[in-house]
């Protein structure tokens, strides 16, 4: 058993780093963006792995291969990866625009009641969901009408 005030007492596990308290988005919109980053990289690398092989055995079963890629189960995975390359790409812009310093303003004095520099960099949180909605709606539409 180990001693009170070892490393272990604070170990929270996969659960620590989805839920461990009362989070605001901008932990949430954290964890989807790993989320969306490993998921990008193992579909590039599915992607380019997966199609060289199939080039590899000749035209024919290329050809069958693309025809299967045209189910509706595909075209949602589809949709999927775009809406999470959406999402990664302004999330990260948001991102590099914090840490810049862009858009955080002056610094306030500090008054009670206290203003974190969380809250002032909401609406820019709010912008990117919002641009994220509306590019996911516009991909989804251009999916729903016969798109790539």
């Amino acid at each position: 058993m180990p001693k009170a005030g070892s490393p272990r007492d604070n170990y929270l596990g996969v659960r620590g780093w989805v839920w461990a308290g009362r989070y605001k988005i901008e932990r949430y919109l954290y964890i989807l963006h790993r989320i969306t980053g490993l998921g990008l990289v193992l579909y590039l690398g599915l992607h380019l792995c997966v199609m060289t092989v199939f080039r590899m055995q000749g035209e024919d079963f290329y050809s069958a291969v693309m025809r299967l890629f045209h189910n509706p189960v595909f075209k949602v995975g589809e949709y999927l990866v775009f809406a999470a390359l959406i999402f990664h790409g302004l999330n990260g812009l948001r991102l590099i625009f914090q840490e810049l310093g862009f858009l955080l303003g002056k610094p306030k004095p500090p008054i009670y009641p206290y203003r974190d520099s969380l809250r002032r960099r909401r609406p820019l949180v709010l912008a990117m969901i919002g641009l994220v909605v509306v590019g996911a709606a516009f991909v989804l539409f251009d999916f729903a009408r016969g798109g790539p």
